[in-house]
């Protein structure tokens, strides 16, 4: 690795002073599980890097609000969001992905923040978190040389390939998770390899049904496509469908031909397009059959 600056900012604010908008070689860094590999590999080359790591505890806290709504901290580690008994409650789809994300060493190291503003599309909690309706609580500079706050939701956060519209001077300061209600989630990847591998595809399932009828659903899918993607047209199938067991089969095979037929995919090492949108066909309606399968609301 060349020789860069490390600067170790005690707050937020000092922090946003350090990055700068128009250096590509300037990075803030995390846990630095993702950054480090790509610094040991030559594809970045960085001058400067500033250290997160001594913002405090605001920032790596995990609490539900009193309408419901639960807020982890983006420096929180992935290990601590995978043993929360509050993220367990809210939203057990999360800590159930997180036994396949990677290996214990890296989860203990990695944060949601860094996860999120990474852009890596074979990430399993972006899909996950696009599904629960997610949003970050993004900081950046102001004018005056105070911070400002805006808020996007984890949809419109990446923009494609490893790329979000983060700009080079802001921040994920929180990640947003809004009351689950009766919903219920899935999430199914495939991997080529060991089961921590990276998928070839990743699907994430949010559904709300009352009686046998589906009420709402988001599906989304990921790491076969250059960003973690909503399936709308796959929402519409399953919106307003019956779902017993009578109509159940026909339903699945009509949600995975609207996914595959919906879906841009990519090839790469892991499979070709044409793989993956087959993948799509099979795995979207085994993850709305699990989806189903859960009980009826977040807490279990």
């Amino acid at each position: 690795m060349t020789p860069f600056e490390l600067l170790e900012p005690a707050s937020l604010h000092e922090a946003i002073a350090l990055l700068d908008p128009d250096d590509p070689t300037v990075r803030p860094i995390a846990g630095g599980t993702a950054l480090m590999l790509m610094m040991k590999a030559g594809v970045f080359r960085p001058a400067r890097l500033v250290s997160l790591r001594k913002l405090g505890d605001q920032f790596s806290r995990i609490a539900v609000g009193a309408d419901g709504h639960l807020t982890i901290g983006a420096m929180t580690p992935l290990a601590m969001v995978e043993r929360s008994a509050e993220v367990a409650k809210a939203t057990p789809v999360i800590p159930r992905a997180m036994r396949r994300l990677s290996n214990i060493r890296v989860r203990n190291v990695a944060t949601i923040g860094g996860n999120l503003a990474h852009g890596d599309p074979h990430m399993d909690l972006p899909p996950i978190l696009i599904a629960l309706g997610a949003e970050v609580a993004v900081i950046g500079p102001q004018k005056d040389g105070k911070t400002s706050e805006r808020t996007i939701a984890v949809e419109d956060l990446f923009a494609g390939y490893y790329e979000t519209v983060l700009a080079k001077n802001e921040l994920i300061a929180a990640l947003r998770i809004p009351p689950q209600g009766k919903s219920r989630a899935a999430y199914m990847k495939v991997t080529t390899g060991s089961a921590e591998d990276w998928p070839a595809l990743g699907v994430a399932i949010a559904l709300e049904t009352e009686g046998s009828t589906v009420k709402s659903a988001r599906a989304v899918v990921s790491a076969a496509t250059e960003k973690a993607t909503r399936l709308k047209a796959t929402e519409k199938v399953l919106v307003g469908a019956t779902i017993d067991d009578k109509t159940l089969v026909q339903t699945l095979a009509r949600a995975g031909d609207a996914a595959a037929d919906e879906t841009d995919c990519i090839s790469d090492v892991r499979g070709s397009a044409a793989y993956k949108r087959e993948l799509i066909r099979v795995y979207v309606g085994r993850a709305v059959r699990q989806a189903l399968q859960e009980p009826n609301g977040a807490t279990h």
